[in-house]
């Protein structure tokens, strides 16, 4: 026997088993996309409140826009730190800090007493809806091991960010029609909860503290750069283009957006490391998102305005009347999901937003303005025809920015990219 053995060589090895599929994966599945769903939401929910908010605080045209702007900017800038922290930390504890500190924020903004308030609200829900939002595509990655079950469940979490945006319209409008522009902001504690609960029962704890070293310089950089560029464009509207608290900040933003792509050459672990902006497809689609999400923005606030105050739409028809929007973007959301959400895409299209934002709002009420020179502008009419201009030339602008990403993906896309085998591809939010 042992001679027999001896000729007959080494046993063949054999493969280790899989790993067992966790039983509760589509029920955390559940819990991540309320979560998600959340997230997304309050990317718009609050827009079509915004009119009432703005009748009850009392604050101006002008400022309206850093209710959206503030949570955009927080999120957009710390996406990619809190990502790291979740990894550093564990993405169990992420999402429970993430889904509780959001209540927090959302209960201070439904109590808002005033306009200081409420932004700063925003951007504290901003703040942790960075920490859940890698923390529950990680979370997604580690629970669907089966690549086809992950594959599904990567179209249904997709379907539910892309949808989010439109649906938060229509439950903004229910809730301000039905109750109060308060409960925008209340109504994320019945989703918090829920992710609290779902998540403190059926999640386990994984971290991948080996690569997770945070680049504070980098977190500080980019994140005052682009407070700088949004707080410049929104000092145009009321200080003018040549006023130095326009310019300033803009060249500020400016240098400190340059320093911080120079950081990210010398950063040992840096945040946004810019071999992936190398490659000419994913360069495109960051371009891209960043246009597409600054029209988009734009054009969510002003429509609404529009609806509402203009054509006198009540607020669940202004909801409604962005359905088609919805349907559209959910099926889309099913053919693009696999490509677009595995790669750092959030963070573009919320910055490409918070600036698109300030951008269209100032140069609405530069419009507006120039429109009721030699007016009254007490006159019902003349001010009526001055918010139309406004709105016409904030989406006339809006079309240009989306007319540009076209441009751009039909330039700067390869037909048939093919990308070597040592190719690294870009890193998730996480």
């Amino acid at each position: 026997m042992p001679e027999e053995r001896l000729f007959r060589g080494p046993a063949p090895a054999v493969a280790p088993p899989a790993p067992p599929l966790d039983s509760r994966r589509w029920w955390i599945l559940v819990i991540i996309g309320v979560a998600q769903l959340m997230v997304t939401l309050d990317t718009s929910i609050v827009n079509i409140a915004l009119p009432s908010a703005q009748a009850d605080l009392g604050f101006s045209d002008g400022s309206r826009q850093w209710i959206i702007t503030a949570y955009a900017l927080a999120f957009a800038s710390l996406l990619l730190l809190s990502g790291r922290l979740a990894d550093l930390f564990g993405r169990k504890p992420a999402l429970l800090i993430g889904a509780a500190g959001f209540a927090t924020a959302s209960i201070l903004g439904g109590v808002s007493t005033s306009f200081g308030m409420l932004v700063a609200a925003r951007a504290l829900q901003g703040v942790f809806a960075a920490l859940l939002a890698p923390a529950a595509l990680s979370l997604l990655n580690t629970t669907f091991t089966d690549s086809r079950e992950r594959a599904k469940a990567f179209g249904i979490f997709g379907a539910i960010g892309a949808s989010g945006t439109v649906v938060g319209l229509l439950i903004g409008g229910a809730l301000t029609q039905a109750l109060d522009w308060r409960w925008t902001m209340f109504v994320n504690v019945l989703f918090s909860a829920v992710a609290l609960f779902g998540g403190w029962k059926l999640l386990t704890n994984t971290r991948d503290a080996a690569n997770s070293r945070l680049d504070l310089p980098g977190t500080v950089l980019i994140s005052a750069g682009l407070f700088a560029v949004v707080f410049g464009l929104s000092n145009a509207e009321s200080q003018h283009w040549d006023s130095p608290l326009t310019w300033g900040f803009l060249l500020a933003g400016v240098l400190l957006v340059a320093a911080f792509a120079w950081w990210q050459t010398r950063a040992e672990h840096p945040l946004l490391p810019l071999r992936i902006l190398t490659d000419r497809n994913r360069a495109a689609s960051f371009a891209t998102l960043l246009l597409t999400g600054a029209g988009l923005f734009g054009v969510l606030l002003f429509l609404t305005y529009y609806l509402q105050l203009d054509l006198g739409f009540s607020p669940i028809t202004t909801g409604l009347a962005f359905l088609p929007m919805i349907v559209l973007m959910m099926g889309v959301a099913q053919f693009s999901t696999m490509k677009l959400v595995p790669r750092s895409v959030n963070a573009m299209q919320q910055v490409g937003g918070s600036i698109g934002t300030a951008l269209l709002n100032t140069l609405a009420a530069g419009a507006a303005a120039a429109f009721l020179v030699g007016k009254n502008p007490a006159d019902p009419t003349a001010r009526a025809d001055a918010a139309i201009a406004s709105y016409t030339t904030a989406f006339w602008w809006a079309a240009g920015l989306f007319a540009a990403g076209a441009v751009l993906t039909a330039l700067l896309y390869r037909r048939k990219a093919v990308e070597p085998a040592t190719a690294e591809a870009a890193p998730s939010p996480s």
